[in-house]
């Protein structure tokens, strides 16, 4: 309302004078907590101040005032303080803030203040909104959001840097004055850190939750290097270059660059030709010293690509008259009898030539006589052991075409002179059933080998195990990691097995419990292993650890004329992380080469997208992968799926297939199937055939054989041959079935499958005799020679074993491993300290083949420990302890000093051998 119309205090003064002027008015004011806050006025001349609050007067009472006078105008001066409570804010209900103002008096009038509010001050726990943790690449941009707590008055934002204020004003790239934000220009490195947006008024301060911001930095590729030399010094070859994930390194979890660290290609190196002679000119005209010349160039071909020029002489001379010539100008008759003395002289020399010679023809005469009657060789000590009887054989290298040779598939290392004594039964050499291998070293059934030296007692290894081994009738040899090995026809029914002894599908994953001890998986009759070392789970931890192997069409698509070399293989559980690495065993169907094949390991995301984890030539710290001929032994550090893929990088690059024919067991009608499988020769594929045509009826008719394909784009021919005549009969057009190169070459779930019918013509026929052709057109071939019965109990059965590992899909403890504990740990005591004599951990991985990578060992607690590790998942079939107490012995033989090292006792043939031959 009108201020002038409302009631007025009493006894104003009404004298003249000039109107009131303000020297301090009301502040805006906050209550903090329960604390009244006191507003003040002061005004000149003024002989009254009254508080007007939200339109009504402030009681006289409530007033304090204070009069003075001002000493240059004298005029009255006078101050007024009320003070306003809490309660008195929270009381008011009104559309406004609470507000008060001063109306001053004087004689000539009245004036009035300007209106203070009041209000109660105060700061909310929670931020409306904390900011969130980022990852951001380098250079890239940073926004962290921050909305503090509602609060009176509004809180100021001040930002923190892992707990330091930020500055904006210093550093040109930060930015927090947009709406409390904090804006990061272009990110760098140092960026990385925690932030904290820290809030404030006049009542208190709050710290929103830390937000950790990571600024990572992608890999990015090196500079390829330059192409390296033709490794071929002439005709086709490959060259290769490589490159580096460090410009710029990943860091602070950035992405690995994508692509392959190495390349290859091939190359053509021109091949050296040596020059060749034409031929020689006609004779010159004689000339008058009595002599005529003749040349020949060195041009048929000349050399190139440096070659080797022609050898001898460009020009030849000769006398042209035959000595019927004048010679320096005398007469010839006097040249003559210069000559004569000399003449006698070479006819004397003559006839002691002719002797000599004629002694020289005797002598080879004599010696090629003796050995036409001693046609067996110097390998044979005595030769009565023609007659049949026992007697010490001595073989020592053998001579190619050597008559003795008794079977001529049998290889003899050929690179080491070696003995072998024992009672060996010689049969007569004109027996049609000759000698195999087998029935060669099976009198040696039982093997005792002793290995002591003065190397291994320095080891403290005077318990050296002495390595028993048996004949496992039956079986295949377990040191030979072909998944199959390969019998004489005529020896099959040694092999007879019931095919219910394969696993069936269900089983292809193994499960068990493992703690510190560690111990080994096996996958049965798969070839697919995991070995867990000791000491890999931590000590009073249990794990259950799984094994196993994809059967569904897999999720990964190779790319290309990329392959699958083998299983899909899943290990885990994926969460657990050991702390030496694990090994595991993925066999595999490339014929390895490097110059043929580029061969990868991948493993699969959680994603479940494949990334690739290296190349097997690579050289790196993060895992290792040993690639043997039938078999991938991976060093790895983490749980997961993982598969070999394969890159031919040349049309040589060899997938090795194992061909099986299966036929019916019953044959009811005049029908009769034969069906013929293509498969990877891997032991999970055989065996997945193998349970599939079980499930069928089928039956194994012949022993597998291994065919090469080429990476040729050439096709598949198989046929049937020889079928007989008038009692067996196959449809027209069918004999032979031809099967498109991309369909064998590129991986599939399934095996190649060629069924051939054929039809009896009367059931009288009960036997089938025929050959199965498998050829790659310009490649290579196998033929399978069919003899089986029709009737089901006249039939024999076949069935090839990769290992005998059946009965034991899970080993722990110390019978999982092949070297005892105690022994392993002076091995690692011994190599893993640098030594004077060389006797280090990377002697010890290179007399156990283990030449590449060797960085990988360098980054580990123990590289020795990891080597044995290595040698375990490589030897776990054939324990072949032989060869490791061997090797230690020849690194101590080599480096030791000592004078008197006692030789290696071996009392057995060559365990080679014995390994060959099923021992």
């Amino acid at each position: 309302g009108n201020d002038n119309s409302e009631a007025l205090p009493e006894s104003i003064p009404s004298a003249p004078g000039t109107l009131p002027h303000f020297m301090e008015e009301p502040d805006d004011a906050y209550i903090i907590k329960s604390n009244p806050i006191v507003l003040r006025c002061k005004a000149m001349p003024a002989m009254q101040i009254f508080f007007k609050c939200n339109g009504e007067w402030v009681h006289q009472n409530e007033h304090v005032s204070e009069e003075s006078m001002d000493e240059t105008t004298g005029l009255k001066v006078r101050e007024v303080f009320i003070n306003v409570t809490r309660q008195q804010v929270e009381d008011f209900h009104g559309p406004e803030d609470y507000w008060c103002q001063c109306v001053a008096w004087s004689h000539l009038g009245t004036s009035k203040s300007r209106k203070a509010s009041v209000r109660i001050a105060y700061l909310r726990k929670n931020f409306e909104q904390d900011p969130q943790g980022k990852e951001v690449p380098i250079e890239g941009m940073i926004v962290l959001h921050c909305r503090p707590p509602e609060g009176v008055p509004a809180a100021e934002v001040e930002w923190l840097k892992n707990e330091e204020p930020i500055d904006s004003n210093l550093d040109e790239n930060i930015d927090t004055r947009a709406d409390h934000n904090l804006i990061i220009r272009q990110a760098r490195l140092s960026d990385s850190g925690n932030y904290t947006c820290m809030a404030a008024n006049i009542v208190a301060k709050r710290r929103s939750m830390s937000a950790t911001v990571v600024v990572y930095v992608n890999g990015g590729w090196s500079s390829w290097t330059e192409w390296s030399n033709c490794n071929a010094r002439c005709g086709r070859g490959w060259q290769k270059r490589s490159r580096t994930c460090t410009n710029p390194a990943p860091l602070n979890g950035g992405a690995f660059c994508e692509g392959m660290s190495v390349q290859k290609i091939t190359c053509t190196s021109l091949c050296p030709v040596d020059g060749n002679w034409e031929v020689w000119s006609e004779w010159s005209v004689c000339s008058p010293e009595c002599e005529h010349l003749r040349v020949r160039e060195c041009i048929a071909p000349p050399p190139r690509n440096g070659g080797k020029y022609c050898e001898g002489l460009s020009q030849e001379s000769e006398n042209c008259t035959e000595g019927l010539c004048i010679q320096d100008k005398k007469p010839l008759h006097e040249i003559k009898s210069q000559n004569i003395e000399t003449a006698s002289d070479i006819a004397l020399y003559s006839g002691l030539g002719a002797a000599v010679i004629a002694v020289a023809v005797l002598v080879v005469g004599v010696t090629l006589y003796r050995r036409s009657q001693s046609e067996y060789g110097v390998d044979v000590i005595d030769s009565s052991a023609l007659t049949g009887g026992f007697q010490t054989f001595n073989f020592k290298t053998v001579r190619q075409g050597n008559s003795l040779l008794l079977n001529s598939s049998m290889q003899p290392d050929l690179t080491v002179s070696r003995t072998y004594s024992g009672p060996i039964c010689l049969q007569d050499p004109m027996d049609k059933e000759l000698m195999t291998e087998s029935s060669l070293f099976n009198p040696l059934s039982d093997i005792k080998v002793k290995v002591q030296s003065s190397f291994m007692v320095s080891l403290g290894v005077t318990e050296r195990a002495e390595y028993h081994a048996k004949a496992h009738s039956g079986t295949f040899p377990h040191g030979n990691n072909r998944a199959f090995g390969t019998i004489q026809a005529r020896n099959k029914a040694t092999y007879i097995h019931n095919l219910s002894s394969i696993s069936t599908r269900s089983e292809l994953k193994t499960t068990a419990i493992f703690g510190h001890l560690g111990g080994r998986l096996v996958v049965p009759n798969t070839g697919v292993s995991l070995l867990i070392p000791h000491g890999a789970i931590p000590e009073e931890n249990s794990w259950e650890i799984y094994l196993a192997i994809t059967q569904k069409e897999s999720s990964l698509q190779p790319e290309g004329t990329d392959v699958l070399l083998g299983p899909e293989v899943t290990c885990g559980p994926s969460d657990l992380s050991v702390s030496t690495p694990f090994a595991l065993t993925i066999p595999h169907c490339a014929e390895v080469n490097s110059e043929h094949w580029n061969i990868h390991l991948k493993k699969r995301t959680q994603q479940g997208k494949w990334e690739e984890v290296m190349s097997v030539e690579e050289e790196t710290t993060s895992c290792y992968c040993l690639l043997d001929p039938y078999a991938c032994h991976i060093l790895l550090n983490s749980f997961g799926t993982y598969a070999l893929i394969g890159e031919p990088i040349s049309d040589c690059a060899v997938r090795q297939l194992k061909v099986a024919v299966f036929g019916c067991l019953s044959c009811n009608s005049l029908d009769y199937n034969l069906r013929v499988y293509c498969m990877d020769n891997t032991p999970c594929a055989f065996q997945e055939v193998v349970s599939d045509e079980r499930l069928q009826g089928g039956q194994l008719l012949e022993e597998p054989k291994l065919l090469h394909f080429q990476g040729n784009t050439f096709s598949l021919q198989i046929s049937v041959l020889d079928i007989p005549p008038f009692l067996w009969r196959i449809k027209p057009f069918t004999a032979c079935q031809e099967v498109p190169f991309s369909r064998v070459w590129c991986s599939s779930p399934k095996p190649l499958h060629c069924a051939f019918s054929l039809e009896r013509y009367t059931p009288a026929t009960t036997q089938l005799s025929c050959k199965i052709c498998v050829r790659q057109v310009k490649g290579h071939e196998q033929v399978l020679q069919i003899q089986t019965s029709i009737l089901e109990n006249e039939r024999e059965t076949i069935t090839f074993f990769a290992h005998d590992d059946g009965n034991f899909p899970a080993q722990m403890g110390p019978k999982a491993f092949k070297i005892p504990y105690s022994i392993r740990q002076r091995i690692c005591a011994t190599f893993d300290t640098p030594n004077a004599k060389g006797k280090d951990w990377q002697m010890l991985a290179q007399k156990n083949s283990i030449n590449r990578n060797l960085s990988y060992f360098a980054t580990q607690s123990s590289p020795s420990a990891v080597i044995l590790d290595l040698w375990e998942a490589r030897h776990q079939h054939d324990g072949d302890l032989d060869s490791l107490a061997c090797a230690l012995e020849e690194i101590g033989r080599t480096h030791s000093k000592v004078s008197d090292i006692t030789e290696t006792e071996i009392e057995e043939p060559d365990f080679n051998y014995s390994r060959q031959n099923g021992l």
